[in-house]
């Protein structure tokens, strides 16, 4: 197997038990409140990942290349408005059917990624992408 299957399989695993733990920690507590401590957490946690593995050295190269760090805080920041958004969808809806419309995502990020990025796909992941937005719409009905 593939080592980008397996970190797929796993980052899907770990997405999942993210809506679920969430769900049930967003009980009676202000929605964003709780992503910016789930936002202290997790880079608490990225930050000994990366000691760990030796790589504090690289920072100052990626602060310093400045093309780099402009989309790496362009992604941040629509990362943290995406959980923003997540979690008070969570707070407010159902997990069954705020998870499955979150994965619009993979719609959009492979649309934008043929018109922006040049990147071709096959006829049979045209179709699956369609039927993960055919998917999205019936379980948002």
């Amino acid at each position: 197997m593939s080592s980008w299957l397996i970190f797929s399989l796993l980052a899907a695993i770990f997405a999942a038990m993210v809506s679920i733990f969430g769900k049930i920690g967003l009980q009676d507590i202000d929605a964003n409140t709780a992503t910016a401590i789930r936002a202290i957490i997790m880079a608490i946690f990225l930050v000994g990942v990366v000691a760990f593995e030796g790589n504090l050295n690289k920072v100052p190269s990626i602060l310093a290349n400045k093309k780099t760090f402009l989309f790496i805080f362009l992604s941040g920041i629509a990362g943290a408005s995406s959980w923003l958004f997540y979690f008070m969808a969570l707070k407010l809806g159902r997990v069954s059917q705020v998870a499955p419309i979150d994965k619009l995502s993979v719609v959009i990020a492979t649309v934008v990624a043929i018109i922006f990025l040049g990147e071709k796909i096959s006829l049979l992941n045209g179709v699956g992408v369609a039927l993960i937005a055919i998917g999205v719409v019936l379980t948002a009905l």
